[in-house]
């Protein structure tokens, strides 16, 4: 049976949210996301809140509200490409609305060439080489 065109792979191995970690970032006051080209055909999603954001049933809800997001951005998301969630606290207050709005704008953003106007690096200063 062949995959539906929006359907949508889970990201479970640490190594798959590692190298996506590489990939292009965009973020938003709920989440961020992490994008980077995968060499599967469909699209690979997952998702991640880290413990101090809150507590367990907070952790859950977030991630509730972000799969609930994706699935409404399903088609969205580029095929053959590996997509990481990292939710914030605000996920919990944010609208819905927004969520699935902010989704959409940064799904685009992490796939746009980047231009000379942005930055190259964090900000935080040119790093060390490696020795």
């Amino acid at each position: 049976m062949a995959p539906k065109p929006d359907a949508l792979r889970r990201l479970t191995k640490r190594s798959q949210f590692q190298r996506a970690a590489r990939g292009n970032r965009a973020g938003r006051s709920a989440f961020g996301l992490q994008a980077i080209a995968a060499p599967q055909p469909e699209a690979g999603i997952g998702f991640t809140v880290t413990k101090k954001t809150g507590n367990s049933p907070e952790r859950n809800r977030i991630k509730r509200r972000l799969r609930a997001a994706v699935t409404a951005c399903a088609r969205d998301f580029v095929p053959a490409h590996d997509y990481v969630l990292v939710g914030r606290r605000e996920a919990l207050s944010e609208p819905f609305a927004k969520l699935v709005a902010d989704l959409g704008a940064l799904i685009v953003r992490v796939h746009a060439p980047r231009s000379n106007e942005q930055r190259t690096s964090s900000g935080r200063g040119p790093r060390k080489p490696k020795q």
